[in-house]
């Protein structure tokens, strides 16, 4: 059995679409969802779907404990759905972590480019398209090995809202077989 920890700072739409993919998967099982806002909607959709969801501080977070916790959980694959902080080094010398960035990478990636800042920067420069990145973590933002790219047009009348939405669809399309394709090739 592979485990799955999500990491996650928000609402948490793709944690829960990651959680149901995986949940009677044969080989995989999310084992935890751990977010880094002690309010964030994250943990309440990963308690009601039966998975452990944890708070941590940025001291926690820095610190050797958290990866003891993991290991000890024998967490093969960190998953990054909508978490907004810089891995630590020890962080990725210690796990495979996938993250998924909501543009087509190498654009619009790096330090401050999230969420709808990122898709503000696209509507504003009149871009044709956007789209997902997922991608291997290194130890710079959105730096790390391409996985799987998926595309979508940007429409002259769209706002950050709109496009937000599509690729929000490409997100709940793509990342959960995405993960599961990655485990499967690599064998974690």
């Amino acid at each position: 059995m592979k485990n799955i920890a999500i990491f996650a700072s928000g609402s948490g739409s793709n944690a829960e679409n990651i959680i149901v993919y995986f949940k009677n998967h044969p080989m995989v099982r999310v084992d935890s969802v751990w977010s880094n806002k002690r309010g964030a909607f994250v943990l309440t959709r990963a308690q009601n779907l039966g998975v452990e969801s944890h708070y941590f501080t940025r001291e926690e977070f820095l610190g050797p404990a958290m990866i003891t916790e993991l290991q000890n959980r024998n967490i093969g694959l960190i998953v990054l759905a909508g978490f907004l902080w810089l891995v630590p080094p020890h962080f990725v010398d210690a796990f495979t972590i996938i993250n998924i960035h909501p543009a087509l990478l190498p654009a619009y990636g790096g330090k401050g480019m999230y969420g709808s800042s990122v898709h503000e920067a696209i509507v504003h420069n009149q871009e044709k398209e956007s789209g997902i990145t997922i991608h291997l973590v290194n130890k710079e933002y959105d730096k790390g090995e391409h996985l799987l790219q998926a595309k979508c047009p940007v429409f002259p009348e769209d706002t950050a809202d709109t496009l937000a939405a599509r690729i929000h669809e490409l997100e709940y399309k793509y990342f959960p077989k995405a993960i599961e394709d990655y485990l499967n090739r690599c064998g974690s």
